[in-house]
């Protein structure tokens, strides 16, 4: 049978890619540094998914043929990467550099053992996952391994969507059990691959990964994030709870709408298309069945603030149109106001807002320089959410 190792065996890892690899065929070896996740997938070698777009008698998924290693014990690591066929990751993007020092060992063992052709994809919400972590992996690589992996070693980038939220599988389920929408997009840039490309159900190819990347992340990442900063401070516990809000639901729409106005003159997608891609992501937030929690979906805002991230990135590529972005700026100003003592992000956010001033923050973190129109916007959004 054939072998995929899949770095994080949470509930994403489990829910989404790895089932879809157990339904190609392959024996999924999860790596994670969690015992309870990994002692189970060794005991009971399979799990139950459960789809959560019907109640109550939701439809249930049976994954079979998977195991467990630890990610921190190094022979277990090595043997796993040497076996696998191809690797996949769901670890968070700030984890890639943890795992890349492995992943380099594993490369020139594969290489001193004769071994070809391997893929890598990282599957994270992240632009260009899979091309940063060969680039951390390319820092702990000999040079002498170096041409071995160009020429043997794919690392195609990927657009990735399905909601996962917690979930609890009740008297009959375990630890390892865990809950999905019906909806899933993996989307792989195909002219990456090294070697023949493996045939997995549900992975779609293309050549223009980009815009499928960015339309995904300043669609419904925008949407999913601007629900979260919105419904936080209005205190909202789910994202389908904070969209009956009707202002709330409001903002996001027309956020949403902004940037899909950006992304179809930048990539030319069709805007009637486009428009209806965006009323079935309102329906996905709005599923009753997926209690996804603000506080989850808004962890991280430092990150999310990012230049080229699910915010500002809209923000930008709308300005670079002259298009409006009043509704993406207002979410940027709601992302600042994120206050969660168990986010250290948000905390480091916090103090920085306090001590260097927001317009500083705005300059350092988003790029919007001080005294231009965009911060000037954002500070009025800002002072009238906090209002």
């Amino acid at each position: 049978m054939k072998t995929a190792l899949h770095f994080g065996a949470g509930n994403i890892g489990r829910g989404f890619i790895g089932a879809l690899l157990s339904d190609s065929g392959y024996h999924v070896v999860f790596a994670d540094v969690v015992e309870k996740l990994i002692n189970a997938l060794n005991e009971y070698k399979s799990y139950n998914i459960t789809i959560l777009d019907v109640a109550p008698d939701e439809p249930i998924k049976h994954i079979s043929n998977v195991s467990g290693i630890f990610s921190n014990n190094p022979e277990q690591l090595n043997a796993a990467i040497l076996d696998a066929e191809i690797i996949t990751t769901a670890v968070g993007p700030n984890v890639l550099r943890i795992i890349s020092r492995s992943l380099a060992a594993g490369i020139s063992e594969r290489k001193k053992q004769g071994k070809e052709y391997l893929n890598i994809i990282a599957c994270e919400n992240m632009t260009g996952a899979s091309g940063h972590l060969r680039d951390e992996i390319l820092k702990h690589l000999p040079e002498e391994d170096q041409e071995y992996m160009d020429t043997y070693v794919g690392f195609p980038n990927c657009a990735v969507d399905r909601i996962v939220p917690p979930f609890n599988p009740g008297p009959n389920g375990n630890v390892l059990s865990v809950g999905v929408e019906a909806f899933f997009e993996w989307i792989v840039e195909e002219p990456a691959f090294k070697g023949p490309r493996p045939e997995i159900k549900g992975m779609k190819l293309t050549d223009n990964l980009v815009a499928y990347v960015q339309r995904k992340l300043f669609t419904l990442n925008c949407g999913h994030a601007t629900t979260a900063y919105l419904g936080y401070l209005k205190g909202y516990k789910t994202v389908d709870e904070a969209l009956k809000d009707k202002s709330i639901e409001s903002t996001v729409h027309a956020a949403m709408k902004e940037s899909g106005a950006a992304l179809c003159k930048k990539h030319g997608f069709d805007e009637e298309e486009h428009g209806k891609y965006i009323e079935k992501i309102m329906n996905r937030f709005r599923n009753p069945y997926i209690k996804d929690d603000v506080a989850r979906v808004g962890r991280e805002p430092l990150r999310k603030l990012g230049p080229a991230d699910r915010l500002v990135g809209p923000a930008k590529m709308a300005d670079e149109f002259g298009l409006p972005k009043d509704n993406l700026l207002k979410a940027i100003a709601a992302c600042l106001l994120y206050d969660n003592k168990d986010d250290p992000q948000s905390v480091t956010l916090k103090k920085d807002i306090e001590s260097k001033g927001l317009e500083e923050v705005l300059e350092d973190v988003v790029g919007f320089k001080k005294g231009s129109k965009e911060s000037r916007q954002v500070l009025q959004a800002y002072n009238e959410l906090k209002a």
